[in-house]
């Protein structure tokens, strides 16, 4: 199939899903469950975040499948669904850096130029 024989309403989907990888607290959030299942208090503790925004981003994370929810007696633990969300992350960084070593070697080569121009 190619990418002109996607539906829109496809294309809506997967602009969904990474429009809830958009959000920094969500990102947080994950990276705070990538080691393990955790409750709202122990994410809290680790986020630094509230506890509406904690219980509402892991409302809209396991609305879309990436994390679970897991009732433990009185407890509700909550951990990756999909981790395949950690790859995706990664193509991100590795781009990410890419794109500021070479913004750091544009940078380098400017200062040389404007050394070379003051001597």
């Amino acid at each position: 199939m190619s990418h002109s024989q996607i539906s829109p309403a496809a294309i809506s989907r997967i602009a969904e899903y990474f429009k809830v990888l958009s959000e920094v607290s969500r990102l947080q959030i994950l990276c705070c469950l990538r080691s393990g299942a955790k409750n709202v208090t122990e994410i809290i503790g680790e986020t630094g975040l509230g506890q509406a925004n904690v219980s509402k981003h892991l409302k809209i994370l396991t609305q879309v499948g990436m994390v679970s929810r897991q009732p433990q007696g009185v407890s509700v633990f909550y951990e990756i669904a999909d981790s395949s969300i950690f790859r995706l992350c990664e193509i991100a960084c590795n781009q990410l850096s890419v794109r500021l070593e070479e913004e750091s070697q544009h940078l380098e080569q400017l200062n040389t130029f404007k050394r070379s121009r003051l001597m």
